[in-house]
């Protein structure tokens, strides 16, 4: 096979733009609502694309399309030339006016209670006309959306190594307590039985999280069920609601309990429980606002590492 000559100028950016968007909505329907135009043309656009590069991308089947491992491989290559144009785009927008800018951070439960809102307050005492976008979700369709150049970075636990798309940069370390609401049966109470947390009602992360994980392997060392009557979030504000309103148990990193005088933390090691917070960037230069974002994080990180050590 020889290499597909894609700058001879029958590739075009709307081509990259489709392929993001078939892989995004798994159907040509999907994909051509997306951007607005009609499916024929949608199809038609995908077949250029598919000729150009002398592949088939897409299998077709009843209930939508998935890609091929062609597909798949092209697609990380289009979606890093796509983030790159976004990003050049701001670049030259912050560039015309150094006062303004956007910045779009993605974030989990760890990180997104203390860490993030006082970076933020401190940026915007320096910069008040910067936007910052804060889009909180699971782990994985962030780094989607981090690859894709839709987010610009994410703050939260670190489950995994840098590699040749992606750098973690650790900030601190945390821990994992039990939190109850202050006036919860076990709140106070020191040497409780493993055994009695599975009487009560638990709040728990989705099953793809990696805490949820080392949880079900808690709860299996100690001979707990999973618990039947629980609810699955890592929305800090729905886990807080309902940790003040009924005798919910959740496992939520330390230092949200801290500054809450509403909530307690059970006397349940959970030495085994414990993991790194910091951030998860794209291997493309980031704009002057971002990196101004990742700076405050850094200070704010490293003050409250001091807290801890107080």
């Amino acid at each position: 096979m020889k290499t597909p000559r894609l700058l001879d100028g029958r590739l075009k950016l709307r081509h990259l733009v489709l392929l993001d968007a078939l892989l995004r909505q798994g159907s040509v329907v999907g994909a051509a609502a997306q951007l607005h135009v009609t499916q024929p043309v949608a199809t038609r656009g995908l077949h250029e694309l598919e000729e150009i590069l002398g592949v088939t991308l897409f299998d077709r089947g009843p209930r939508g399309i998935t890609p091929t491992v062609y597909g798949a491989a092209f697609a990380e290559h289009a979606r890093a030339v796509l983030a790159q144009l976004t990003e050049a785009g701001r670049h030259i927008v912050e560039l015309a006016d150094a006062e303004r800018g956007t910045v779009i951070v993605g974030t989990h439960l760890a990180g997104s209670n203390v860490l993030l809102p006082r970076a933020i307050t401190r940026i915007k005492r320096d910069r008040p006309y910067l936007t910052v976008i804060v889009r909180e979700a699971a782990p994985e369709p962030l780094l989607v959306e981090l690859v894709a150049g839709r987010v610009d970075m994410i703050v939260g636990r670190l489950t995994a190594a840098s590699d040749e798309q992606i750098e973690r940069r650790k900030l601190y370390d945390e821990f994992v307590d039990l939190i109850v609401r202050s006036s919860h049966p076990l709140a106070g109470r020191t040497r409780i039985d493993p055994a009695e947390l599975g009487e009560y009602p638990w709040i728990l992360p989705g099953a793809e999280t990696v805490l949820r994980r080392e949880l079900e392997e808690f709860f299996a060392r100690n001979g707990i069920p999973l618990p039947a009557n629980r609810v699955e979030t890592t929305s800090f504000l729905t886990v807080r609601e309902l940790l003040l309103e009924n005798d919910v148990i959740a496992a939520l990193p330390s230092l949200i309990a801290r500054d809450e005088p509403e909530l307690s933390r059970l006397d349940v090691s959970l030495e085994q429980i414990g993991h790194s917070v910091g951030l998860t960037l794209p291997a493309r230069t980031l704009s002057p606002s971002a990196e101004a974002l990742i700076d405050s994080l850094a200070s704010v990180a490293a003050e409250m590492a001091g807290e801890e050590h107080r």
